[in-house]
């Protein structure tokens, strides 16, 4: 591998992580030239498609972005970091790469996105669940409240509902 510091082809690896679901691995290199640091990202090169079949029937290619664009408007203003928002992405996308191969319906992944979304931030919760699951009046809300409430939390996070 090139560094894209001093263009040399003399490196080695430092670290390796699975990244993305398992679908891409992320490798942290040193040059034995210069001596600086960089990484590299390794994913299968097939043309992988997954297509995502919507409510209506109509089927669109998965896009990670989107799930992530989802979880990020959920999270605004909250406590949630860009790492474990793409941390819940990860096991989104382990959820569907462990049941499909070729299509996932938009409700599998909307249901696992609030699944893990819960153990992170029942605030961030509610707002994906309102916007998901279409609440036509408020009832729906408060109830949907009333569980997240009587739920316990599976994992306490300091700092989550400002310990």
């Amino acid at each position: 591998m090139k560094c894209p510091f001093c263009k040399e082809d003399h490196d080695k690896v430092i670290d390796s992580r699975s990244s993305e679901g398992g679908r891409v691995i992320r490798r942290r290199r040193q040059c034995l030239a210069c001596a600086r640091r960089f990484t590299t990202y390794e994913k299968i090169a097939e043309g992988f498609k997954l297509n995502v079949v919507k409510k209506d029937g109509s089927r669109l290619p998965y896009d990670r972005d989107k799930v992530i664009a989802g979880l990020q408007k959920a999270c605004y203003k909250r406590p949630v970091s860009v790492d474990q928002i793409q941390a819940i992405a990860d096991r989104v996308e382990e959820d569907i790469f462990r049941e499909f191969d070729k299509e996932v319906s938009s409700r599998f992944i909307g249901e696992s996105v609030m699944r893990n979304l819960k153990d992170v931030d029942k605030v961030a919760y509610i707002r994906f669940a309102s916007v998901y699951r279409q609440f036509t009046d408020a009832g729906d809300f408060i109830e949907e409240i009333r569980q997240a409430i009587q739920e316990p939390d599976r994992e306490h996070q300091p700092g989550l509902f400002g310990d």
